[in-house]
């Protein structure tokens, strides 16, 4: 299908040199609210991009739309066949050990096996293979769940505030997981997430959703490792809480907002 053709669904791209996601005019529509409204949006192979965004914007509807989970009203969407979601719940199937929800619906066999114990490896839970979900903390079965999606080698992983029900420091941990794994494995990434931080310290460019459509679009150019103590990171953080609405051009940190996070 042309990439300027419209189509209420979508479409699904081979493996050419076309971008990972391709969004023009995209519409979503709930009663008389356009959640998205003319969305316009590429994302290439191999980048990393966080999608900000108030509660009710529309960033979990643009993720769904793309992992096919909903459909568009109006507009184009081209992603790859091979695509991936983790949520904000890491969704194991309780009735299977680790191994088995890592490779759930993949073919049976030693070759699948050994694909599934390599994921469970990077991501520090191959001694846990024959555990049973119940028995894992928060943070491992997240971390199952992102094995999950990674043994499939996505051309696009799509991240549903994947951190939001951790502790501090699970979470960051985590952070730090995903990616050292999203640059060993170079998907593209589209991560939703209300933390100003996270999006910044993962992510190769900081999208903001704000009625219907994107309001900012930025690379994020803060040397890694970034250090939020860093000049340019506060400088973005505050670009950004500006853009969310939490911030006043020129205003100083608000002593009754959590630095770094949208609630």
């Amino acid at each position: 299908m042309s990439a300027g053709a419209a189509t209420p669904a979508a479409t699904e791209t081979g493996t050419g040199p076309t971008p990972a996601i391709h969004v023009r005019g995209l519409r979503r529509v709930f009663g008389d609210r356009a959640v998205l409204d003319g969305l316009d949006l590429d994302v290439p192979r191999g980048e990393f991009l966080a999608l900000l965004g108030a509660s009710g914007t529309g960033k979990t509807t643009l993720l769904r739309i793309l992992g096919a989970l909903d459909h568009p009203d109006d507009g184009t969407v081209l992603v790859p066949r091979r695509r991936t979601i983790v949520f904000q719940e890491p969704r194991l199937v309780p009735n299977k050990r680790v191994l088995a929800n890592v490779t759930v619906a993949m073919p049976r066999g030693e070759a699948t096996r050994a694909v599934g114990l390599r994921a469970l490896a990077e991501v520090g839970l191959d001694s846990h293979a024959r555990a049973w979900p119940a028995t894992l903390s928060g943070g491992e079965a997240q971390r199952v769940a992102l094995a999950r999606a990674l043994v499939r080698e996505p051309e696009l992983l799509l991240l549903d505030e994947p951190f939001a029900a951790l502790d501090a420091l699970t979470r960051l941990r985590m952070q730090d997981l995903v990616g050292e794994l999203c640059a060993a494995h170079r998907p593209a990434v589209l991560l939703v997430t209300h933390d100003v931080d996270e999006a910044i310290r993962l992510a190769d460019r900081v999208t903001v959703l704000r009625g219907g459509a994107l309001v900012r679009d930025e690379r994020v150019t803060v040397p890694r490792p970034r250090d939020a103590a860093d000049p340019a990171f506060r400088a973005l953080r505050d670009r950004l809480l500006v853009d969310l609405g939490v911030r006043r051009p020129g205003a100083g940190a608000d002593p009754t907002i959590r630095e770094g996070e949208l609630t």
